[in-house]
């Protein structure tokens, strides 16, 4: 019998030329490596309070605050939490991380408790910054586990620390510290190939080059330049804001606009009044411009570039939306946490741009993956041997060498661009007593792109309902994970291994 041929390797790199990248810098360093230039620039402009805070000063912020962290005992290697919203604080917390040789988590303040303590006790975390109104779902968790609190806002003084006294200490207090380029610092939570959180170490030499890839270069890819007012509207605390809109911002010397939320009215105000130029998008918040009677109302024309990712846009929504932007070139980017967290970046955003297809996410990005903390078994399963990340999805490479992504292995739902881990779900749908069995598959959503709905076998005599099953699950999760209907059914599909035959209930819904 012949042998079989082992399959053939083939490598895709991208368009663009090779760039040069730094590998002796921490992060901070990096992305204000031309502060002499930027200083007296806005960096950072809050659009609730108007206030504008220059180069000079979050630099100046992130050394003070970095000092007041290393005087309540944080340090080179100690995790702390970021549970804020989209603020200036934000951005000063997690640059003080970097001149500390710390490592910042960042979570959704909108988690539940059980989710929060999950997340900080799974990573170690001694310090957790947050405002006042999310003290009591931390305060027992924190006395049990001797974590400091730090509040951006006057919290309870006897279980508070105060940023703005943090923010006072003189930045020579920061200890000397020697910073490697594999050292971790930032450790964002993503659902992996078990669908269970776990938190991805990215280091500096990680996030400096894949913010290389994007911005740096005599043709970058993403073409940010000084005068450009980023839109910083997606959550900080995703990966995607944090690293393409933050990160590449700082890099170039471009003004951020931090909006804490999403509305679209006030959205639009602030693009008017702002001129904004970059729009960070993900596929929901541009349903709601196409949708918006308003749209007309506003003058959008200063954007000329609208970048969207975390979940696919349809050619349909895509043309509705650039209908209002005649001055705008709108592209897809892929990409994952594990990935730092750029894949592929479309090259319409290009300093020389190409034309792309509708529905393309760009072209490869080269990226480098440092795996799951206190994980081995889940970073073999997605890194291999040889260094290659394991995305988990499907997709193809067309002649011209753009990516499309034609569905996904792994099981994550993603409403709104946000990650739905069905495991998660269905252990605590199967811990509720009149619950035999139950799955969680998602089913599509017009306004959230897609949504988690549950197949549900009743215990024997139970007479549970639909309501009482989805009070159950909310009272536990944050709003994106909360069941949107069930499905009552004699008996879930397994393959004879126990796992569960997600397609036959994907197709139950298609019917």
């Amino acid at each position: 019998m012949g042998s079989i041929a082992p399959p053939e390797e083939t490598i895709f790199r991208s368009k663009l030329p090779d760039i040069e990248i730094t590998n002796d810098i921490p992060l901070h360093s990096y992305c204000f490596e031309r502060l002499a230039e930027f200083a007296d620039r806005p960096c950072v402009v809050d659009g609730v309070t108007g206030k504008v805070l220059t180069y000079a000063e979050v630099d100046a912020a992130a050394r003070r605050f970095a000092a007041g962290l290393h005087g309540v005992g944080i340090g080179r290697g100690d995790v702390f939490m970021i549970l804020l919203l989209n603020s200036p604080e934000f951005v000063v917390a997690f640059l003080a991380a970097s001149h500390l040789g710390a490592i910042a988590t960042t979570a959704n303040p909108a988690y539940t408790p059980g989710e929060i303590h999950k997340q900080a006790s799974g990573c170690g975390a001694r310090l957790i910054i947050t405002e006042s109104c999310q003290v009591e779902k931390i305060r027992e968790f924190a006395a049990e586990r001797g974590v400091t609190i730090v509040t951006v806002d006057d919290g309870p003084v006897e279980v508070c620390h105060r940023f703005a006294d943090l923010l006072a200490t003189d930045a020579g207090a920061i200890p000397a510290v020697e910073i490697d380029q594999d050292d971790v610092v930032a450790l964002p939570y993503s659902s992996g190939t078990t669908g269970l959180p776990k938190g991805v170490m990215l280091t500096h030499r990680n996030l400096i080059t894949s913010v290389a890839q994007q911005v740096d270069g005599a043709n970058p890819n993403l073409y940010f330049h000084k005068d450009d007012v980023l839109l910083c509207v997606l959550p900080l605390f995703h990966i995607y804001s944090l690293n393409s809109v933050l990160l590449c911002g700082l890099r170039v010397g471009a003004s951020v606009l931090i909006m804490r939320r999403f509305e679209v009215v006030p959205l639009m105000e602030l693009v008017q009044r702002y001129k904004v130029t970059i729009a960070p998008f993900v596929p929901p918040i541009v349903l709601k411009f196409v949708k918006s009677p308003l749209v007309d109302s506003y003058d959008l024309s200063s954007i000329r570039m609208v970048m969207s990712g975390a979940a696919p846009m349809g050619k349909e929504l895509e043309d509705k939306f650039m209908a209002n932007l005649p001055n705008a070139r709108l592209g897809q980017g892929y990409g994952m946490t594990e990935a730092g967290p750029v894949i592929s970046m479309c090259l319409a955003f290009a300093k020389e741009p190409c034309e792309v297809k509708s529905g393309a996410c760009g072209t490869v990005v080269s990226g480098d993956s440092h795996g799951y903390i206190n994980d081995p078994e889940a970073t073999n399963n997605t890194i291999d041997q040889e260094g290659w990340l394991h995305t988990g999805d499907i997709g193809y490479v067309d002649d011209d060498d753009e990516v499309f992504i034609v569905d996904r292995l792994k099981e994550l739902i993603k409403p709104k661009g946000f990650q739905v881990a069905p495991a998660e779900l269905e252990a605590l749908l199967i811990a509720h007593p009149s619950i035999a069995d139950a799955a969680v598959v998602p089913m599509k959503d017009e306004a959230a792109g897609e949504v988690p709905v549950a197949f549900v076998v009743r215990s024997n005599g139970s007479e549970i309902t639909e309501d009482e099953i989805k009070q159950h699950v909310s009272k536990q999760v944050v709003f994106y994970k909360r069941i949107n209907k069930v499905f009552f059914t004699e008996a879930i599909p397994k393959a004879p291994s126990g796992k569960i035959l997600r397609k036959d209930l994907r197709a139950k819904l298609a019917a």
